[in-house]
């Protein structure tokens, strides 16, 4: 039984670490140097950089950054868009390194799943800010953000402490997930031809308000 219970806690920390990545990186590598750090978890060899305390140092200054930036409209899906160069094979090297010791194909295996679930969290993040956008309250960005880094805290940590009620979570909300990413991109898209048709008509009245107008042609004059 003790293996068994050892395979299942990595495999929840290899996919815990990916999901986790997609939505917040650096809140998901100080969660992982913060237990380790405080003797709530040891981590694998491939993940004890993320105790270091430069690498944590760096990853709580780019947490500050983002918090910020996640919170202010127009600018978390800047900030989304830019990260998505970064969350994903991020994502993927962390589930590497989670799987510990293993044979290299067992890495890719975990790496490919790790990248994979860290591109669809990212997707559903910066696909679900996009419309949160376009409310013009600022509140909703807010609930959002803090939304996200208390699961992403809290999913690791079941990941850690309940790795079988963590598997049977994440399959929920991968069911969840396949639901909402049509969804989200038929809204953004129905966004995009609205904004297109806006600019079209706004386009086209500066083209008739910059046209001079002519003259009324004059009437001849008849002789008496």
């Amino acid at each position: 039984m003790e293996p068994l219970s050892a395979l299942v806690s990595t495999i929840a920390l290899t996919l815990g670490v990916g999901w986790a990545s997609g939505i917040n990186l650096y809140a998901t590598i100080l969660t992982l140097g913060f237990l380790h750090n405080a003797g709530y978890m040891s981590l694998p060899t491939g993940l004890a950089i993320c105790a270091d305390p430069l690498v944590m140092a760096a990853a709580g200054a780019m947490y500050c950054i983002e918090f910020f930036a996640d919170k202010i409209p127009g600018v978390d899906s800047g900030w989304d868009t830019l990260h998505t160069f970064i969350r994903i094979p991020a994502g993927a090297a962390l589930a590497a390194g989670a799987a510990g010791d293993v044979a290299p194909a067992v890495q890719v295996a975990a790496g490919l799943a790790g990248g994979t679930l860290a591109a669809g969290t990212h997707t559903l993040k910066a696909g679900g800010r996009v419309l949160i956008n376009t409310s013009p309250e600022p509140f909703t960005n807010w609930t959002a953000s803090v939304l996200e880094d208390v699961a992403v805290v809290t999913g690791l940590w079941t990941a850690l402490q309940h790795p079988w009620f963590f598997l049977l979570a994440l399959a929920a909300f991968l069911l969840l997930m396949v639901w909402l990413l049509p969804r989200i991109w038929r809204g953004i898209r129905g966004l995009l031809r609205a904004l297109a048709e806006l600019f079209r008509r706004t386009h086209h009245r500066e083209s008739n308000d910059t046209t001079p107008s002519l003259p009324p042609p004059r009437r001849k004059r008849l002789p008496p």
